[in-house]
Parts: C-alpha cells; sequence; structure tokens
C-alpha cells in the first residue's frame, strides 16, 4: 500500500496527462474516475495497474481489492487529477485491451466518425445490453478511453469487446464471414421494418452531422432508415443505433 501527499510528485504529474489522447496512447493505460466505474473494473482486476483512494473515503467493503495496487492520496491530489468538479474520492488507472484483429462474430457494430463522447459511450452500453458481440470504432472517432466516453458506457468498456480498425477492410472481413452488412440512410434506404431480423448481421451508423460515408454505403448489402413521424429532422444516433440493434437482433 502506497501514499501521495504532493501534487507535484511525478506519479501525479503523470495520472493527470491521461487526460489527454497522446499521453493514454503513448502509455497504453487510461484513467477512470467514481465509485461505479473503479467498481466495475475491479470486476476485472487483470486490467487494473493500481486504485486510487482518497483519505476522505473508505474502501468499500464490497470491493475485493485483493492483489491490486492500492495508492492513498490527500484530497487535493484526488482532486489534481479528476476532471469533475466533485470527486468522489475514487479513481483507477488501468490498461487499454482495445483488439486490433477481427474475430468470428454474428452480431457486429460498426461506427463510423462518431464524434460526441456521450454518445459514443452510449451505443456502446447500448450495444452491450442488446446482446452485439463487438463494436468497431472506425477512423475520426473520438478516442474510446476519453474520460466523458468512459463515464456514459457504465463500465460496459471493461466487459465488452471493442475493435478500432479501418471500416473497409472489417467490412471485407465480415463478408467473407458472410455476414449481412446494413448501412443507416435515406438515400437509397428502406425502412427498417421491411428487414428481417437476423442471426447473423452488422450495422453501420456514422456520424452525426455527415451519416455514414458514401464508400462505405456502397459496400452493404441494405440501407435502412428509421421512419420519422413527427416534425424532427431526424434522431440522435445513439437512439437510432439503439433501436436499429435490438431490431435486427430480434430480442
Amino acid at each position: 500500500m502506497k501514499r501521495i501527499d504532493s501534487v507535484k510528485n511525478p506519479q501525479v504529474k503523470g495520472w493527470k496527462k491521461l487526460h489527454t489522447k497522446k499521453e493514454r496512447d503513448k502509455t497504453g493505460l487510461f484513467i477512470v474516475e467514481g465509485f461505479h466505474l473503479v467498481e466495475e473494473a475491479l470486476k476485472h482486476k487483470e486490467n487494473i495497474k493500481e486504485v486510487i483512494i482518497s483519505d476522505e473515503v473508505e474502501i468499500p467493503s464490497a470491493w475485493n481489492v485483493d492483489d491490486v495496487s492500492i495508492v492513498w492520496v490527500k484530497p487535493d491530489v484526488m482532486k489534481a487529477i479528476s476532471d469533475t468538479e466533485t470527486p468522489q474520492g475514487a479513481a483507477a488507472i488501468c490498461y487499454q485491451s482495445v483488439m486490433t484483429e477481427l474475430p468470428s462474430v454474428q452480431k457486429v457494430l460498426l461506427l463510423d466518425a462518431i464524434q460526441d463522447p456521450g454518445n459514443l459511450g452510449t451505443i456502446i452500453r447500448t450495444a452491450e445490453a442488446a446482446g452485439i458481440e463487438l463494436v468497431v470504432i472506425g477512423e475520426g472517432s473520438v478516442d474510446v478511453y476519453n474520460s466523458k466516453v468512459i463515464r456514459s458506457t457504465q463500465g460496459a468498456i471493461f466487459h465488452f469487446p471493442i475493435l478500432k480498425g479501418n471500416l473497409g477492410e472489417v467490412i471485407a472481413q465480415l463478408k467473407e464471414q458472410n455476414v449481412a452488412i446494413y448501412g443507416t440512410s435515406l438515400q437509397n434506404g428502406k425502412p427498417y421494418q421491411e428487414v428481417q431480423t437476423a442471426s447473423s448481421f452488422a450495422l453501420m451508423v456514422g456520424n452525426e452531422g455527415n451519416g455514414v460515408r458514401e464508400e462505405f454505403l456502397q459496400q452493404t448489402d441494405a440501407n435502412l432508415y428509421i421512419p420519422i413521424y413527427g416534425k424532427s429532422e431526424s434522431l440522435n444516433v445513439a437512439v437510432a443505433a439503439g433501436i436499429l440493434v435490438y431490431y435486427l437482433g430480434g430480442r
């Protein structure tokens, strides 16, 4: 068990840097904050480098911290490493575990340039809940280890397979596995209810402002859209993804 009292400690400075993508990419680490996310991380202890606890709080009795490195810090240290206004007093430094190669899967969600952290995190959380086996994050998307993304996943990031990759290459590989590819687009699209649910599919949703890129839409088996019955022009991408994955998965 270790203790750090100064915000000038080199380790504290390293923790603070993990709020930048550059440092996360360099170290292969990321930081999570709050009791819920730390508890979720502890369910997969192999992903944890160390847990950070403020003097102001106690470690919950339900946490299994055996063989976990614990660092106790003063409240001002916890505040210095936090990106929230009112830190809960618990954080963890974790190892990144995003995949780089496509496994054999039946239900996949492909994300093309999702830029809003809240949207990305919500999509990951919803996909996991809907029984999707893998989320593929394409180029142009916000970093999956952005703190706002992590908070929006509500812990799903610790036990749900995520792959970073080139969507064009992933689509080609999925086709080799005989997985049907569905894009989302009004252009040359059909209402999603006209497509039968399937045991094997890949759904692709796109950028909040521009949708799925044309080069990817040309590679799909069909493009779907969700009918709008009110006066709104469109749905939030996370909401749309949730509707479609639950429908296509037939659950």
